[in-house]
């Protein structure tokens, strides 16, 4: 197909009725008119224009209720693939996977006693030693203030998860513990290993468990299977042709497609769901989750971070995906593979946008290009949900 397609504009958007089950579980859609969500419809639209992602879902709404779902573009480059869908349509989530499997299964396992949050990290992975690492608390993994580098490409080093982990617990430090801020995947990699051993199950396992069924969050997982294939957004090409139900992270999939950083897939509904829980302090439809305060324990600010989450703030960057219009009480994550979920509770608004940038762009530097597009959306969703 010729790189510089494409799609006529009205094909790419798609207004969707939203089925029973979604409405059974993440609230009604509010009667809002179209026109209101329109110039977030177009944002969304420009980046498929533009090549940055073939297709994608957003997804607006309150603690009680969802005020805009609609599916765009297509799953792939190709006119003939499905469109999205905010219910079906299952996202690799990438990074998200921190703040949906990883952050969950660390609080269930604090309200259980299982874990202290200031204890060293060693006490619960006795190899993870030596050096600073021995001052490296749970705490400092959720803050992103271990100390450990940004990425390591173990993958590059070993195709075995064993050999992985060992590399895992002795990469030296480049700061000294609780220190300088540095996001990075290796602080969720331990903390995906520390649920497993704590818990006696895999990481999956106890997250499905204690996290993802209790939220009702029944199209959310890892390890997709090839029976999901038609309802799951593909993440790249192999000799020409989409790869999907496969963890795009090559350090994930080191693990196993099961690890704390990445590997989770999930729909935009599910996310609604998951959103309404936070917006609820761990109560959703009547139901306790989560204890509220844990929920709160879990939004103190460490920084520009809370426990997992990133602050939204603003004045910190001018082409934040988050926008410039969220309350200081906002928060949320981004995903590699073109992911974004933001939650402030002082608008009682929530925006989930899920794409697959990642899946063939047509333009250098997409995850640029989406930044823009997502802080645009982010601000757009803001005025659209204040009415007219």
């Amino acid at each position: 197909m010729d790189r510089h397609h494409r799609t006529p504009a009205r094909a790419l958007r798609q207004r969707l009725v939203v089925p029973a089950l979604l409405l059974l579980t993440a609230g009604p859609v509010r009667p809002a008119a179209a026109q209101q969500f329109s110039t977030a419809d177009s944002i969304v639209e420009s980046g498929i224009r533009r090549g940055i992602y073939p297709g994608a879902v957003l997804v607006v709404g309150r603690r009680d209720g969802l005020l805009h779902a609609h599916g765009f573009g297509h799953l792939t480059w190709g006119p003939s693939t499905p469109v999205p869908s905010p219910d079906s349509t299952r996202w690799d989530l990438a990074s998200l996977t921190k703040v949906v499997a990883t952050t969950g299964a660390v609080m269930r396992l604090v309200e259980q006693g299982r874990v202290d949050l200031d204890a060293p990290v060693r006490h619960y992975l006795p190899r993870f030693d030596g050096a600073d690492r021995d001052q490296v608390t749970v705490r400092l993994l959720l803050e992103h203030r271990s100390g450990l580098p940004s990425y390591v490409p173990f993958f590059k080093q070993t195709a075995v998860r064993d050999t992985g982990i060992a590399l895992l617990y002795h990469t030296p430090l480049r700061h000294p513990p609780g220190v300088v801020t540095e996001y990075s995947d290796l602080n969720f990699l331990l903390l995906g290993l520390l649920v497993e051993v704590v818990s006696g199950v895999p990481l999956d396992q106890f997250a499905e468990r204690e996290v993802l069924l209790p939220a009702g969050m029944a199209h959310t997982g890892f390890r997709p299977g090839l029976a999901q294939r038609d309802h799951t957004a593909p993440t790249g090409r192999w000799h020409g042709r989409p790869v999907c139900c496969v963890v795009n992270d090559q350090n994930a999939a080191l693990f196993g497609g099961v690890a704390g950083h990445a590997g989770l897939f999930a729909t935009a509904q599910d996310l609604a769901r998951f959103a309404q829980l936070w917006l609820g302090l761990g109560s959703l439809s009547g139901r306790v989750v989560f204890q509220a305060s844990t929920v709160r324990d879990f939004l103190k600010p460490a920084g520009d971070w809370l426990l997992g989450w990133e602050r939204a703030n603003p004045d910190h960057h001018l082409d934040s995906a988050f926008g410039q219009l969220l309350s200081d009480q906002a928060y949320g994550h981004t995903g590699w593979t073109g992911t974004l979920l933001w939650i402030d509770p002082g608008r009682d608004l929530f925006m989930v946008f899920l794409t697959n940038r990642s899946y063939d762009p047509r333009v250098p530097d997409s995850i640029r290009a989406l930044r823009g597009v997502r802080g645009a959306l982010a601000d757009a969703a803001v005025r659209a949900a204040a009415g007219p």
